[in-house]
């Protein structure tokens, strides 16, 4: 059956996001009656999947006590990073956002792609009209001589990699601005990741918003999440968890469960692969999300095998 096979191959995906022997040493600790609040960026938490695993590596760390994940006031990705650069900012303690060399600098990460590497991944939204444009495009150097321009947030990473590429960006500071200058041909494609793009559509209920799907945009990009750097407990009791969920299946259910449905109804396998350089990551970045890429990109080819052959982890 499908939905097993996607199960199997997300979860070897998560298996290989940490190898035989990697831990993180915990500061026990008693767990108080205290409730510990950790807030999380509004545009995490209105994101169930994100929401989820935070709640899943928290559930496995029981020895730092309760918790309650609570939502940050509205703000834009560059706003958030600049919060948590503070130290000691008084409207956020983590955010999950594509990583950088800046980023890894500046803050402190959590190693371990929270969506399996999807996020590098990416389809365009399209509006229906504008589908045509994008017929016989096979490379980059089509997506260009189509004249097709890529709406992307001011200050996501995918900006600067799809730029470095050689497309055409448009930039705002506000994601729900973006499905706007959509609307009003400011661009031709919204290009969102695979992990993301289906709840994105839900909240939008439009019509005339589509999905192209003949094209796949792949890039190394892992997603992190990302506290302050001064902020120990949280960092650890985050890849503790996590790690703990990758070694007992529970992540890999994780996966099936939020984006295994996405695997299914994106076709990925039959869709033409544009490869772009991502040159903004650290050297250990660089390596999991080559690895993490490749290691997708051959689950996503087995999956038209027949299913008399199932994939293993």
């Amino acid at each position: 059956m499908k939905v097993r096979r996607a199960y199997c191959w997300l979860a070897g995906v998560a298996f290989s996001l940490v190898g035989p022997g990697v831990s993180v040493t915990s500061a026990y600790s008693t767990a108080e009656d205290t409730v510990k609040e950790y807030r999380l960026w509004y545009r995490n938490y209105d994101s169930p999947q994100i929401r989820a695993l935070v709640a899943l590596a928290f559930d496995k760390t029981p020895e730092y006590g309760p918790y309650q994940i609570t939502r940050t006031p509205e703000m834009a990705q560059g706003r958030v990073i600049r919060e948590l650069e503070q130290q000691r900012s008084t409207l956020v303690d983590l955010a999950n956002v594509a990583t950088t060399g800046e980023r890894e600098r500046d803050l402190r990460a959590i190693p371990i792609p929270i969506d399996g590497g999807l996020l590098g991944l990416r389809v365009c939204v399209v509006l229906k009209e504008s589908l045509p444009k994008f017929e016989g495009i096979r490379s980059l150097d089509d997506l260009q001589e189509a004249g097709i321009r890529i709406g992307q947030g001011a200050h996501w990473p995918d900006s600067s990699i799809l730029q470095v590429n050689g497309v055409t960006v448009v930039t705002h500071s506000r994601y729900e601005i973006l499905f706007r200058m959509l609307e009003n041909h400011r661009f031709e494609c919204f290009a969102r990741g695979v992990s993301e793009v289906l709840f994105d559509l839900a909240l939008e209920n439009d019509a005339d918003f589509v999905i192209e799907p003949n094209l796949l945009l792949a890039y190394p990009m892992p997603s992190y999440f990302f506290v302050s750097r001064n902020d120990h407990e949280t960092a650890q009791r985050l890849q503790l968890g996590m790690e703990r969920a990758i070694y007992d299946g529970s992540f890999g259910d994780y996966l099936n469960r939020y984006y295994g449905r996405a695997i299914d109804e994106l076709g990925l396998d039959n869709r033409t692969v544009l490869v772009l350089d991502n040159p903004f990551l650290t050297g250990e970045s660089w390596a999991i999300g080559r690895q993490t890429l490749r290691e997708l990109r051959r689950r996503i080819k087995l999956l038209s095998t027949p299913d008399t052959d199932p994939v293993k982890p």
